[in-house]
């Protein structure tokens, strides 16, 4: 490994010569330079890994070379060393992009913690990341083993995603591959339990999760006359990607509760969105409104009903309010949206649909370039914080935290995705759904083991077409391919972001309230 360079300037250099051949011994290469000019020729002609740069020098002091080397050198560290400490001075050299700063008299401990924190961060969070994530490793196997609660997957889930962000952001690789065999173990026990429990659940016999169609009367109504209401519905939001923009959002909102609930099966957007909304599963929609279900393969958008099903909901749980709903697919009414939170402010309950991320994963199937910028979980997250950043949605939130901090704001969605990449081979007739993670239908030839399966779909309150319908569901990282022309599909959709399916990522979906700071 290549020696550490430093530039060390000040115009009483002689005088640090115990420092620089106690620097040396260590085995750093220092360069000295006695004024502001030398240092900037010296930084012009040659790579240095940190400069230390002191402050009170004749002619070019520290405060006039420091954004000299900043134009030569963006990224150089710089560290600046003074025997001041008025706050005008902090203040210059801190605005100047310094790295750090040290005041006289310095000792050899301090400059050897500035290096270590300038130039050895980044190695020494890897290796406490990876030493942290040892300890719970084994903690977290030994969960996995036990009879766990819903409460408690959802615990394991949000303890995974943490560790999996952690070990992201340090570049802890090595540890990061133990985590994703970590992972896939959680999503097989889990996939193993919701089989076991869910026609149980999803018809009240026995405890079960808060699933889609039960958040709005539990979570949200209860609020209504405290001040107006927004409910965002980001399509396809999972809780890791809620994780990378909430340090955003902590900037202007506080976070009231953050938390998770159960998508319904399938986690589709024409299940669990319209179940959301209406406070019915699909097999009670279709019941009670059946000119407004759409069945599998009805043509044209199943989801065009949400406000009416809202509404209809509402009065059901007798609140009688002023309500806007607006949905939200292009960027043209993503800007409307923002010049339109004034008027919003002024209803009891607003209900946002937004579908940029829902998009974002069909477009990394569809698209190469897609697929080369979002590659893997941590890519797919950073996407997804680089859009959020500059979208209008988030310019609509810093106006309602700015002009309405009276507002109540949640922010969750209908459902999550999941990184597929075990192809399951299926057969069945044509009137099939086209959907990757979930089939309904007639005659469909497919591996039990790998399939949670209703022979009558209206056990799982969903509808059914034909009295021979069979529904089934991919488990963990599990994906539809047709014997016909297998390989092909196999090979195209294998590590594709998909949902429909039963996986912590598609199921366990974030509920966050906020409130204005």
């Amino acid at each position: 490994m290549d020696s550490v360079k430093i530039l060390w300037t000040d115009d009483e250099i002689d005088l640090l010569k115990p420092h620089i051949m106690f620097l040396e011994e260590k085995g750093y290469e220092v360069s000295t330079a006695s004024s502001g000019d030398e240092a900037l020729d010296l930084v012009e002609d040659n790579y240095f890994d940190i400069v230390f740069l002191d402050e009170n020098m004749p002619g070019l002091s520290g405060l006039d070379v420091l954004p000299r080397i900043k134009k030569l050198r963006k990224s150089l560290p710089v560290v600046m060393i003074t025997k001041s400490e008025e706050e005008y001075i902090m203040d210059e050299a801190i605005g100047g992009e310094i790295s750090d700063y040290l005041i006289k008299p310095v000792n050899p401990k301090q400059i050897l913690l500035t290096l270590k924190k300038n130039l050895d961060e980044k190695k020494l969070v890897q290796e406490r990341s990876s030493m942290d994530y040892q300890k719970v490793f084994r903690e977290i196997g030994m969960r996995l083993s036990d009879r766990l609660s819903f409460e408690e997957w959802e615990e394991v889930y949000r303890d995974i995603v943490y560790w999996d962000l952690k070990l992201s952001e340090s570049g802890a690789d090595g540890m990061k591959e133990i985590l994703d065999s970590q992972w896939d173990e959680a999503n097989q026990q889990f996939s193993k339990f919701v089989t076991n429990n869910y026609l149980d659940w999803i018809n009240q016999r026995g405890e079960g999760p808060l699933f889609s169609h039960q958040v709005l009367k539990q979570k949200v109504f209860s609020k209504i006359g405290q001040g107006p209401i927004f409910v965002f519905v980001i399509d396809c939001l999972r809780f890791d990607q809620w994780k990378s923009i909430q340090p955003q959002i902590a900037t202007k909102f506080r976070v009231i509760e953050e938390g998770t609930y159960s998508s319904i099966l399938p986690t589709a957007t024409h299940y669990a969105r319209n179940a959301f909304f209406a406070g019915l599963t699909p097999l009670e929609i279709s019941r009670k409104y059946p000119d407004k279900w759409k069945s599998e393969d009805d043509e044209g958008s199943k989801n065009n009903e949400e406000a009416f099903f809202v509404e209809e909901n509402l009065k059901r749980n007798g609140k009688q309010v002023s309500m806007a709903y607006e949905k939200i697919l292009n960027l043209d009414r993503s800007k409307k949206l923002v010049e339109k939170i004034p008027q919003y402010a002024q209803n009891d309950i607003n209900f946002i649909v937004y579908n940029f991320v829902d998009n974002l994963s069909h477009a990394r199937t569809d698209t190469s370039i897609i697929r080369e910028l979002a590659e893997n979980e941590n890519a797919y997250r950073k996407l997804t914080k680089t859009w959020f950043e500059s979208a209008p949605l988030w310019q609509a939130l810093e106006r309602i935290a700015d002009q309405h901090p009276e507002a109540k704001v949640f922010i969750t969605t209908d459902h999550g995705t999941v990184k597929v990449d075990d192809p399951i081979k299926i057969a069945g007739s044509k009137e099939l759904n086209d959907n990757l993670r979930y089939k309904i239908g007639r005659e469909i030839q497919y591996p039990g083991n790998k399939v949670l399966v209703s022979k009558n779909p209206e056990d799982a309150q969903i509808p059914k077409q034909n009295l021979s319908d069979h529904f089934i569901v991919a488990k963990d990282r599990g994906y539809f391919a047709y014997k016909n022309n297998f390989n092909h599909y196999a090979k195209y959709y294998r590590n594709t972001f998909q949902h429909g399916g039963i996986s912590l990522e598609e199921m366990l979906v974030p509920f966050i309230e906020l409130k204005a700071k």
